[in-house]
């Protein structure tokens, strides 16, 4: 009788919880003042409170109501904490001011005596009752919370019927840590059937099992689903605002075997619903079997995946260089650890050290360098524009040159959309090293490439890692602008596709990859939310769990990023990379800028340093503002 009871509650709708919540809250606080009452016979007491039941009632509902206005029903039933604890004190003591209010009122027109009541030493049992509502409260919802929370596990929905589906059902029911109530399957012949005892319905019923079933969340056993497809189901799945996890591929599950363990967080590649290139062995190996390889900026996202591609790939030596310690020192353990018989050597140095670049390029005897030092955070390179030339343009230059000098073979640039028609420092920047390799190319003996891509997914400093962050810890996620677009890709993709580019490489070609279509960062962001099993704060949806908050654009950042200045484009071998032919000025002109960058930074004058690269770069507009933290902070008083 108490299961049917409590199963009835927790099939509620979340308004009829809601309303539930706040009844059972109104009765107890009225109790918990007439309670007192009925126990005690002091007559002060029972004179100023029993017999003003209307002062009883105002209070109960005052205190509901802010209650209300705090969102504890919001959250009704899924936690306790201090937080719960400070809004219940909060409410009692606005609700208290309201009451103070009315006897003042009372007290002015002559029907009661306020200031004999606040005088008389029985205040004490006036205080009582408001203390007694308090814990009340408290242990009314330590009940709920213990009496309808308690299950075997949570109640979960698994999509997918088949082995792996089957594997994972029998995992969770010998673990108890959740409940398969149903299965999910496309197939028709298994739709009411029942599969290792678990009933079989279609996707069509979906929405409203988990309206019903209180359903916690939704597992996807799938592992052979190709990631486009999966996307798709993703969709599907997210419009129904319940957390998703997901088993990930064969090859990622150990012997195939299914466990709870198994289960991974809805990856953001996954999100993206685009199946990645199979690498060409031949490019991959070209520039890195039994050769001596450089790569600048290891520690960072692109810097450390070229890293692990080039381990697996029999290179002679690996190199690698970093100027941030720790980024450097976790990339080195990772590659000791995972292979160890690669001969690994980690610099730690910065790029703009002219004689440790060539010391290294020489002593080494580099034959490949991929460059992926750069500063590319845009605010963070705008507010610090001497530094981003510095290392983006002179850190580049004198890489080139360290290069030139010990006869290296291939020199590969990682470079970003945000050089094209750029509107910042960072992609003017980028665009002038890529002018750097351009004219090298073609004027020195050397071979050289230029690899240009848009955003990658999960890298540091990117959007998505600081949404889930975010999520976590209850929002709101933060967005700069509603129609924010960007091209992704993951990091492992862009990697080997840098690699390959770059074996394809000769007079400082730009190669442009594929990355699909351009993503809102907002409709992200909301699939984020969704599939964590939580409701967007929105006009239609005022009660849902977290809000989306549009914060501005940053400074120098652009709507939408291009990768293409021209229309000049021919494709390649591998059906992901294209070859751009792009303007580039000589290397005599290069020098020539590179001087008076140079002399503008020892002057500190950010204006004439704006001016130059604008010169320099083709459809650089900069902003008017000048955002140099330096320059403000100077010109702040003037």
């Amino acid at each position: 009788m108490i299961g049917v009871f409590k199963n009835k509650i927790l099939f509620l709708s979340r308004k009829n919880k809601q309303f539930i919540a706040a009844l059972a809250d109104l009765f107890t606080i009225f109790f918990s003042f007439v309670l007192p009452v009925l126990i005690t016979e002091n007559q002060f007491y029972i004179s100023n409170l029993l017999n003003n039941y209307l002062l009883v009632a105002i209070f109960s509902v005052t205190c509901v109501f802010i209650f209300y206005l705090q969102g504890i029903y919001l959250s009704i039933l899924r936690y306790i904490n201090l937080v719960t604890l400070l809004n219940l004190i909060k409410g009692f003591l606005i609700s208290s001011l309201f009451i103070i209010f009315f006897l003042t009122i009372e007290t002015l027109i002559g029907k009661k005596n306020f200031l004999s009541l606040t005088n008389d030493p029985s205040l004490i049992y006036i205080l009582f009752p408001v203390i007694f509502s308090l814990l009340n409260l408290l242990l009314l919802r330590i009940f709920a919370n213990t009496f309808f929370s308690f299950r075997s596990g949570k109640n979960v929905v698994i999509y997918g019927a088949g082995s792996a589906g089957i594997q994972l059902a029998n995992a969770l029911l010998s673990s108890k840590e959740m409940e398969p109530l149903y299965f999910v399957d496309r197939d028709k012949e298994l739709h009411n059937s029942f599969v290792a005892g678990i009933r079989v319905i279609k996707p069509t019923k979906l929405k409203r099992i988990i309206e019903t079933k209180n359903i916690d969340e939704v597992l996807i056993a799938m592992p052979s689903l190709p990631r486009s497809r999966l996307g798709l189901l993703l969709r599907e799945i997210e419009e129904l605002s319940v957390k998703v996890r997901i088993l990930p591929g064969v090859a990622e599950m150990a012997q195939g075997k299914v466990t709870t363990s198994s289960l991974k967080e809805i990856d953001y590649t996954d999100l993206l619903g685009r199946e990645e290139a199979s690498p060409e062995k031949i490019l991959i190996k070209r520039n890195i079997q039994d050769k001596v390889i450089l790569i600048t900026g290891a520690g960072g996202s692109i810097g450390s995946e070229i890293t692990r591609q080039a381990a697996k790939n029999n290179p002679r030596k690996i190199v690698i260089l970093d100027s941030n310690e720790y980024s450097l020192f976790s990339i080195q353990n990772e590659i000791r650890k995972n292979y160890p018989k690669v001969q690994l050597f980690s610099i730690l140095a910065s790029i703009t050290n002219k004689n440790r670049i060539r010391e290294v390029c020489n002593v080494f005897k580099v034959q490949t360098i991929y460059h992926a030092a750069a500063y590319k955070h845009v605010p963070m390179v705008e507010e610090n524009p001497f530094e981003a030339v510095s290392n983006n343009i002179f850190g580049t230059m004198i890489c080139a040159q360290a290069a030139e000098e010990a006869s290296v073979e291939t020199f590969v640039l990682v470079s970003t959309d945000k050089a094209v028609r750029p509107t910042n420092i960072m992609g003017a920047t980028k665009r002038f090293a890529e002018l750097i390799l351009q004219s090298m190319a073609i004027e020195k003996e050397i071979k050289m490439a230029i690899v240009r891509f848009g955003n990658v997914i999960g890298s540091s400093g990117s959007a998505i890692p600081l949404f889930q962050k975010q999520i976590k810890e209850g929002g709101p996620v933060t967005v700069t602008h509603p129609e924010v677009t960007r091209y992704f890709m993951s990091i492992p993709e862009a990697a080997e596709l840098v690699i390959q580019a770059g074996a394809m490489g000769d007079e400082g070609d730009v190669f442009v990859l594929d990355m699909g279509e351009p993503v809102k960062i907002a409709e992200l962001a909301k699939r984020l939310i969704n599939l964590n099993g939580m409701e967007i704060i929105d006009d239609d949806n005022p009660e849902g769990d977290i809000e989306i908050i549009f914060t501005g654009l940053r400074h120098g950042e652009k709507l939408f990023e291009e990768l293409l200045i021209g229309g000049d484009v021919s494709s390649t071998s591998h059906k992901r990379i294209l070859k751009a032919k792009e303007k580039c000025i000589s290397f005599e002109e290069i020098c020539y800028y590179m001087d008076l960058l140079k002399h503008s930074q020892d002057n500190g004058d950010i204006k004439k340093l704006k001016e130059i690269l604008a010169q320099a770069v083709e459809g650089y507009t900069p902003e008017k503002e000048i955002v140099d933290v330096i320059f403000r902070q100077k010109n702040k008083y003037k």
